[in-house]
């Protein structure tokens, strides 16, 4: 079955091209928006070639996992048909994973905070494939200068170098235009305007403005109360999220026929002042303060305080995921990424995925020892994606339905992660994790090449330390039982 023939049979059975409002995609899924879900055909879904499950964990809505890459061709794909791109608890190794995701997710309890991550999420999933991109480009510059020292004298491997950062700067320039962008969107203003407040941000103008009204510090800019990129992509999100209410106050008043032309114009004219002025200088002490208490932590001149934090980051870190907790850590990478150029938290939960592993392998071989055929088929099947950070099939397929494996992963990754943080590795962007993401970790204060070994040496640690201690707590007739 091409991926023409796959999408169409997807669109058949989720009702129709009529029933389907809305298609777009995430790292590794297809998201459909239905107008009745009635009148999808879930089982029908998962009998697909090519879907790999289906996460129905809200009403009409359906996530039919399709895998990386693959994903963002079935949204096109869609978008080509006319589709629009906006629009008690049972867990059992027995069920799928994609069932017990969706009924993890269905017993937990909504709330503001929840929702309010969940949000921020959602505004930068669409960008992570710019994230990846950039980042990867940053981290194999490093590593050509650093491998080819005379790469300056080189025509062909200055270009080289030159076009890898110009990708990157690219994304890094424009960061606060793409969240704008994307708040927009979210938040029901205008995206282009977003996009526009969210470009102002980073603007030189700024500084000119600044300078004329005494906030600007001449000798240390860095220091100056307003300047060109304050508040980063903080402020974007919140002067879209006031932006959107301006401008529906004043479209409920404006006649249609002047509509597209003063709506635009008045919302971008009355909040720009607050912005600039209130919401940029707030959100940049915001946003230094967040900064400076991560690094104080992760860069700690203690190395004691490294190792606790890693291990504690690490091992808490698979619960936040299982929770819906971790959306919100998507606003501090990116805060990091947009202030100081690289992250220096995400190393360590790269960890996670790695305790995973390790305590997955510790369980296959049980299974295999007891005779558990289905659970060694469902690691067997888990363990490439887990090895390349995709973990969702062995959190909610193995290590989260057994319960004791969901610790001991945990606590294994802590071992990962203390070293990695011990040994200050820091990434040029956040995404990948597993193998992937040996490319990105380039920064901080060690070299490109030796960052990269201390983070494969971190993995290997989680891998070890998560089936050895998966392997000491978890008993044979458990595996048998499972």
């Amino acid at each position: 079955m091409t991926i023409e023939e796959m999408v169409q049979a997807i669109i058949d059975r989720a009702g129709g091209r009529e029933n389907v409002l809305a298609a777009t995609n995430c790292m590794t899924r297809l998201r459909l928006d239905l107008q009745d879900e009635a009148k999808a055909d879930i089982e029908a879904l998962k009998q697909v070639d090519g879907v790999l499950g289906i996460v129905h964990d809200k009403p009409n809505y359906i996530e039919v996992v399709v895998g990386p890459g693959k994903c963002r061709k079935c949204a096109d794909i869609c978008a080509s048909m006319g589709i629009a791109s906006v629009a008690g608890l049972d867990m059992s190794t027995k069920n799928d994973w994609q069932t017990n995701k969706a009924n993890v997710k269905a017993a937990q309890k909504q709330n503001p905070i929840k929702s309010a991550l969940k949000t921020v999420g959602e505004i930068f999933i669409p960008l992570i494939p710019g994230v990846i991109a950039a980042g990867l480009c940053a981290g194999i510059s490093t590593l050509l200068q650093q491998l080819i020292p005379g790469y300056a004298d080189s025509k062909f491997w200055s270009i080289v170098i030159s076009f890898l950062g110009l990708i990157n700067s690219g994304f890094l320039a424009y960061l606060t235009a793409w969240a704008g962008y994307r708040a927009a969107e979210k938040f029901g203003a205008t995206p282009i305007l977003g996009g526009m407040l969210g470009m102002i941000t980073t603007l030189g103008g700024i500084d000119a403005i600044s300078q004329a009204v005494g906030w600007f510090d001449e000798e240390v800019a860095l220091n100056s109360i307003l300047r060109s990129g304050r508040g980063g992509v903080l402020a974007a999100l919140i002067g879209v999220w006031v932006l959107a209410k301006v401008e529906r106050a004043i479209r409920k008043k404006m006649p249609e026929s002047l509509d597209i032309v003063f709506t635009p114009l008045l919302s971008l004219i009355i909040i720009v002042v607050p912005y600039v002025f209130v919401v940029m200088p707030l959100t940049g002490l915001l946003s230094t303060l967040l900064c400076n208490g991560v690094g104080a932590i992760c860069m700690s001149e203690s190395i004691v305080v490294r190792i606790i934090a890693g291990f504690l980051s690490s091992a808490l870190f698979l619960p936040m995921v299982a929770m819906g907790m971790h959306h919100g850590l998507v606003a501090l990478y990116s805060v990091q990424l947009d202030t100081l150029g690289f992250v220096t938290l995400y190393p360590a939960l790269a960890m996670a995925g790695a305790g995973q592993v390790g305590a997955a392998i510790a369980i296959y071989r049980k299974a295999k020892k007891c005779g558990n055929v289905r659970i060694a088929d469902v690691i067997k099947g888990a363990l490439p994606a887990g090895l390349l950070g995709v973990g969702e099939p062995l959190i909610y397929g193995v290590t989260l339905p057994m319960g004791k494996p969901f610790v001991t992963a945990g606590l294994g990754a802590g071992f990962g992660g203390a070293f990695v943080m011990a040994a200050q590795v820091a990434a040029t962007t956040w995404g990948p994790s597993g193998l992937l993401a040996l490319f990105v970790m380039t920064a901080g204060p060690n070299e490109g090449i030796m960052s990269v070994a201390l983070y494969g040496i971190g993995l290997v640690i989680s891998y070890i330390m998560g089936f050895v201690i998966t392997n000491a707590a978890i008993k044979t007739e458990d595996v048998a039982q499972a």
